[in-house]
């Protein structure tokens, strides 16, 4: 191998039941390099990480491995962190019963007179942090923290491994500006100190920002690997969706001005202790209202008092005009309400059960118990879904858990609706999913608008909720500020109103 290259996979072959994931792959990565591995979901990206460090065996194909001259066939992740090659996940995978510093030296702890040095691994612990600009109690449960903070915790385990290679899938999804700055500064002394990176992201401006090189996958081929400084980011984009770019053109769309319908649903006063303060807002039939504001801003958490996941403790919710408490989210959907939550992995999906199971459930549980949908029925309903959605998976039979995340999240927007909601809550419906399916749920999102539903829509992408939203509400510290509609939607007008915390504007 050239002596500047850290890793290099040539003609990798995967195949899973009916699908062929893999299909004869190269993918090199040098020193002090960080490299973007893109794709859309079900492109390979997740699969070639995945053979790589040991999760699954692959077909054919050769994997060799700094100055060794022998072809490397890693059998684990243990196997692939003792090689130097460590990877940070998406949806984080530590312990969060344990502390912090359980979480970063797990597996490899400070030992004293055969046992667990904890003051050396709590003092090691916090030495790490403090290189990340992170301050946290490093003994407390990771649980006690955000999922923003929790991320900060594996990169910060992935980059004390030592590794050689570094591997972040998804590594932002989850962060702030600030957070994600400084990401990106850690990335790029790692990058000085010859450690190879390996960044997969759906966020095109990060990837422009940091990386210096761009392989794009499609439906498991290889299209092209490129210097990011010779690839447009128009010409990327129709690498990854199998478009030329004239056809492109016809991705971009404006919402259209809406005519408010009836008043759905109407909130007074209405809060939760400890999680939003009382807040006001309506949202009226065939009308897309976003809400928007930093992580950590009180999002969810205001889509959550709606729907009554958490139970307010103040103020009044009306429903179509009539007094309405929802004592749980049964009552909610029985109310004509539907809701998406931002963590799909814990709060969305029933990973073990099959596709036809995840999409039926919720209908089921409003239709009750005694009255068991047939089997040729859940059939057609779902097949309309898959027909509706474009899911793609090999049967109705297959385990939810076995599809791309972009997928996973189509299987729960269809759950949702099947029970024909009246007022839909899409808590980040696109994080982590390619651009063409975000574009199709954003299409998706203004045709149940103009079929006459209100829609509440949360995403950390601004310009998503600018095509998308008629209406929207800004939020900061866990309060509602201000509200903006028609002329005022602009970028702009959004940060400044997050930035004064205004209640007038």
């Amino acid at each position: 191998m050239n002596d500047n290259i850290v890793l290099s996979m040539k003609g990798i072959n995967k195949t899973f039941p009916g699908v062929k994931a893999l299909d004869n792959v190269t993918f090199t990565l040098r020193k002090g390099e960080i490299h973007a591995l893109m794709g859309e979901n079900g492109a390979g990206k997740s699969t070639l990480i995945k053979v790589l460090t040991g999760v699954h065996p692959f077909d054919s194909g050769t994997i060799l491995f700094q100055e060794d001259p022998k072809p490397l066939r890693i059998k684990s992740p243990e196997e692939a962190q003792r090689r130097g090659i460590s990877t940070v996940f998406q949806e984080v995978n530590l312990c969060p019963n344990l502390s912090v510093a359980e979480n970063l030296f797990i597996g490899h702890e400070p030992q004293k007179w055969h046992a667990i040095d904890w003051g050396e691994m709590n003092r090691r612990a916090g030495v790490l942090l403090k290189k990340l600009d992170i301050t946290l109690d490093v003994t407390l449960a990771l649980e006690n923290y955000s999922l923003a903070m929790q991320q900060m915790v594996a990169i910060a385990r992935a980059i004390d491994m030592k590794a050689q290679i570094l591997i972040l899938d998804e590594p932002t999804s989850s962060l702030d500006d600030r957070e994600v700055a400084k990401l990106f500064t850690i990335m790029r002394q790692l990058k000085a100190e010859g450690v190879g990176i390996i960044f997969v992201t759906h966020f095109l401006n990060q990837v422009y920002e940091v990386c210096d090189r761009i392989t794009v996958l499609r439906n498991g081929k290889l299209v092209g690997e490129n210097l990011v400084s010779a690839l447009p980011r128009v010409k990327l984009v129709a690498q990854m969706m199998g478009k030329g770019i004239d056809e492109l053109a016809h991705l971009n769309y404006q919402k259209n001005t809406v005519k408010r319908g009836e008043e759905i649903i109407k909130a007074e006063g209405l809060g939760v202790s400890g999680s939003i303060k009382p807040f006001d807002i309506s949202l009226y039939q065939g009308e897309v209202i976003g809400l928007a504001g930093l992580l950590g801003s009180g999002r969810s958490q205001l889509a959550r008092a709606l729907y009554g996941a958490d139970k307010p403790d103040k103020g009044k919710l009306k429903l179509k005009g009539k007094h309405f408490i929802a004592h749980s989210p049964l009552d909610a959907m029985r109310g004509g309400m539907a809701y998406l939550p931002e963590d799909r992995k814990a709060e969305g999906i029933f990973s073990q059960l099959s596709v036809r199971a995840n999409m039926m459930i919720a209908l089921q549980a409003k239709r009750g118990m005694n009255n068991i949908i047939r089997r040729k029925e859940q059939d057609d309903l779902c097949e309309k879904m898959i027909s509706l959605l474009q899911i793609k998976t090999p049967s109705l039979d297959t385990k939810v858990q076995s599809l791309s995340g972009g997928n996973q999240q189509k299987v729960i927007l269809a759950r949702w609706l099947l029970t024909e909601p009246d007022f839909l809550i899409l808590d980040e419906p696109t994080r982590g999913i390619d651009i063409g399916t975000k574009t199709e749920i954003q299409k998706l999102v203004l045709d149940l608008a103009k079929e006459g539903k209100s829609l509440m829509f949360i995403s950390s992408e601004i310009d998503e909720m600018l095509r998308t939203c008629n209406r929207m509400a800004i939020l900061r510290d866990n309060e509602k500020i201000a509200e903006l509609e028609n002329q005022q939607l602009s970028q702009e007008n959004i940060m400044a109103a997050i930035a004064r915390g205004d209640k007038n504007e």
